[in-house]
């Protein structure tokens, strides 16, 4: 794929190219590490992140890209460059296809993320047809396919529509996964240590998913299932809705049925039976005083097999922040928080402070002791001009491990956009 892509664009891309556009930052972060009791190392990561568009009419090329290293501290892997993007699109060919070629996102709540392939869409009257074929990305997003391809492919689609306020859809996916060899050390029947070559499996997921909707004039209702091919069960459904009952007043449900997502061949397959599903109930409540001003409150409970937890969320939002409280009960542990950001705008967006602050008081069960956690977030926005802006946040935490954690962030962006008009 790098050759193919290469070639690609020295030699074809600068003959079509009519408009350039993307965004450019550099972000530095600084902080402390524990190594052991004894020893701290200081470190400044450095992240130069890429994004660039290359467009004439129905086609584009697209590139995203960071660079990272460390400024301080000389690390082996360093620098390390993560290709998140790239592949070329070619649009509505016939009115009808759409094509993309290369790394590209895949959106999907079982297995979404990155793959190397193709992916097309298909669209005709009211229905869309996508379907995409392709190989897992290598770790850390390294330019390149993966070494092990027949063992690590995915491939799928999604039939969807929309008549009137109903839409629906449905889909399937297969995903592999196969993790590398490695040595480790054993025992052999005189208990004497030998170095071995561990080869894991392979394990997959297989997915089919379907979803169903429908939008009245005051109230929506949503709905998601997904059912496991290899486990022949039902592996999570969702069903959500939103109202307006009066005025101002909002109401929201949210229903959630889970199994454990455990990959088919996998070593966890072994724990299936300890890790029970659950179901979540939540319900909320949101007002709008005014167009500035906005109160909303949910609650929720989680049942497991043994035991319940619940949780309680009142804030406020403003046009100038946000204050809001929440707290926690039952088995997921005990949990007091309040939290506080704000921002403003001066001289017409040039600078725009921010401030956060948080603090929490929790148990991870009944009987635990207690413990508390402080944050201060505090920084501004600089944006001199449209294209340029300049951000600096300064991090504050306290809590049992950290008594006084310290770290600073610093990023510059950069937008452009320009018609080349080569033709």
């Amino acid at each position: 794929m790098k050759k193919i892509f290469t070639i690609f664009l020295v030699l074809f891309i600068p003959l079509f190219a009519q408009n350039f556009n993307g965004r450019i930052s550099s972000s530095f972060y600084t902080f402390e590490r524990a190594e052991s009791k004894d020893v701290k190392n200081n470190f400044l990561r450095s992240y130069q992140y890429g994004q660039f568009n290359i467009n004439k009419d129905w086609f584009t090329l697209r590139t995203t890209l960071i660079v990272e290293q460390d400024l301080i501290k000389k690390i082996k892997y360093d620098p390390r460059i993560r290709l998140f993007n790239f592949y070329a699109e070619a649009r509505d060919i016939l009115n009808f296809a759409t094509i993309r070629f290369g790394r590209q996102p895949l959106y999907h709540s079982v297995a979404s993320g990155l793959f190397d392939g193709v992916n097309l869409d298909l669209k005709y009257w009211k229905l869309k047809l996508t379907g995409y074929y392709g190989g897992n990305v290598p770790a850390y997003q390294k330019f390149g396919l993966i070494s092990d391809w027949k063992n690590n492919y995915l491939f799928g689609g999604k039939l969807q529509g929309q008549f009137g306020n109903l839409f629906f859809g449905v889909g399937y996916l297969n995903k592999n996964y196969k993790s590398e060899d490695y040595l480790a050390t054993r025992l052999d029947l005189n208990f004497n240590p030998v170095t071995v070559l561990v080869q894991p499996g392979s394990t997959q997921f297989e997915f089919v998913n379907g979803e169903l909707g429908y939008d009245f004039s005051k109230f929506s209702l949503n709905s998601r299932l997904f059912y496991d091919l290899n486990f022949n069960k039902v592996s999570r459904f969702e069903f959500s809705s939103d109202a307006n009952i009066y005025k101002n007043l909002g109401l929201s449900v949210y229903y959630a049925y889970r199994e454990p997502l455990i990959r088919y061949n996998s070593y966890f397959t072994i724990f299936e039976s300890v890790v029970q599903n659950n179901q979540e109930f939540e319900v909320g409540l949101n007002y709008r005083l005014n167009s500035s001003i906005s109160f909303n409150g949910k609650y929720g409970l989680v049942k497991f097999t043994d035991d319940n937890s619940s949780r309680i969320l009142i804030g406020v939002a403003t046009l100038y922040g946000m204050i809001s409280y929440t707290k926690n009960l039952g088995y997921a542990g005990e949990l007091d928080a309040l939290s506080l950001y704000t921002n403003y705008r001066l001289m017409n967006g040039l600078i725009t402070p921010s401030l956060g602050i948080g603090y929490s008081s929790y148990k991870l069960s009944s009987n635990s002791p207690k413990n508390s956690a402080l944050y201060i977030l505090a920084g501004t926005n600089i944006r001199p001009w449209r294209i340029l802006s300049f951000d600096l946040q300064g991090q504050y935490l306290k809590n049992k491990i950290y008594k006084h954690d310290l770290r600073f962030f610093f990023k510059i962006n950069y937008w452009f956009n320009t018609n080349l008009n080569v033709l």
